[in-house]
């Protein structure tokens, strides 16, 4: 897909956001010290989640992504301008995805596989931290910034973890999804991503039913069981 038909759908995402009521993109300017937390936990859950990846597919074989750099817990390597930007405005995004050579893995489809799921396990790995500390930290502190860091570090990782689940391209359950397919379909599977399957991607996280992207509708049951499971540690 083209860079500038990705900013013409962002800008679209951004309208769209503005002509909601209580959007997210006022709620971010009302709640300043909040925003600025959020941004932080996104950069320390986005980094990790690529982080993952990177040392997952050195650990299978291939060199690419040390050599690229990515095996890091830099954010700058991390990043991606449009994944990025639309997680801030829409809380749904992506970072700059790790490459990696499925010639170099042993089995490509279920290294690969692997390699897909070790970015939201990471997520999942960092909720827990932030679940268990918010149990055992002192109740005034639980109650001032740093309980309200790590509920947001909890909180946005699950988010992280569940949205990138989703069997859509370009995210990892696509690749997940991907490892079981019998060879013609994932053929059949692969055309049809790489032909529209980002417009479908984008198009699914625009605020269009009620205010409510798609993939918020599909990743809202599932979030509220991972904290009513993860809150109970």
């Amino acid at each position: 897909m083209q860079k500038k038909t990705i900013w013409y759908i962002i800008l679209f995402i951004i309208l769209a956001e503005f002509s909601v009521g209580d959007n997210r993109i006022t709620s971010m300017l009302r709640h300043p010290l909040e925003t600025v937390m959020m941004l932080a936990v996104l950069l320390i859950g986005l980094t990790v989640h690529e982080f993952a990846h990177a040392w997952m597919a050195d650990r299978l074989g291939d060199p690419n992504p040390r050599l690229a750099g990515r095996v890091s817990l830099n954010p700058l390597v991390h990043l991606d301008p449009f994944g990025t930007l639309l997680i801030v405005l829409t809380g749904f995004g992506w970072g700059k995805p790790v490459q990696f050579d499925p010639y170099n893995l042993t089995n490509p489809d279920k290294d690969g596989a692997v390699i897909a799921a070790a970015g939201p396990i990471s997520n999942i790995i960092l909720a827990i931290v932030s679940a268990l500390s918010l149990r055992f930290i002192p109740l005034g502190i639980s109650l001032g910034p740093v309980g309200q860091f790590l509920f947001l570090m909890f909180q946005y990782n699950i988010n992280l973890a569940v949205f990138n689940l989703i069997p859509i391209y370009p995210l990892d359950g696509h690749h997940i999804l991907r490892a079981f397919l019998d060879a013609p379909t994932r053929q059949r599977y692969d055309i049809f991503n790489r032909s529209i399957g980002m417009y479908l991607a984008l198009i699914s996280m625009l605020p269009l039913i009620g205010g409510r992207s798609l993939v918020s509708l599909i990743m809202t049951p599932a979030i509220n069981f991972a904290y009513m499971l993860f809150m109970s540690l």
